[in-house]
């Protein structure tokens, strides 16, 4: 049994940052990639960025140099760093946790508002 819990959404003013925070716990036993993607309303999910095992990181194309991820493999924690927000960035933020066994276990969301 795998937990996903999100943290750290809330309404924040156009150029303002935020972070959320996505934890694991349960059978999880290292290696784990750990990935955000948002959600609009109505719309499919799309991916927002990657946490690797090894620590690296990748942001889609569109987000870098406003958003970045960061790990603590010990807490099995990432956090997603969001700066400069527009509200275009308004969504549900979800994190996903693959397991070795290739097994996806899904948070709850976070809401993430950005008001003008």
């Amino acid at each position: 049994q795998v937990e996903v819990v999100e943290s750290g959404g809330g309404v924040v003013q156009a150029g303002g940052s935020l972070r959320l925070s996505c934890s694991a716990s349960g059978s999880i036993y290292g290696f784990n990639v750990m990935s955000w993607y948002r959600q609009y309303p109505g719309k499919e999910r799309e991916p927002v960025g990657t946490s690797l095992p090894s620590g690296n990181a990748n942001v889609e194309i569109a987000l870098r140099g406003r958003f970045s991820i960061t790990r603590d493999s010990a807490k099995n924690t990432i956090t997603l760093h969001m700066n400069n927000l527009k509200p275009e960035d308004t969504a549900t933020y979800l994190c996903v946790v693959t397991t070795r066994g290739g097994e996806a276990h899904w948070g709850q969301g976070t809401q993430v508002t950005v008001s003008l």
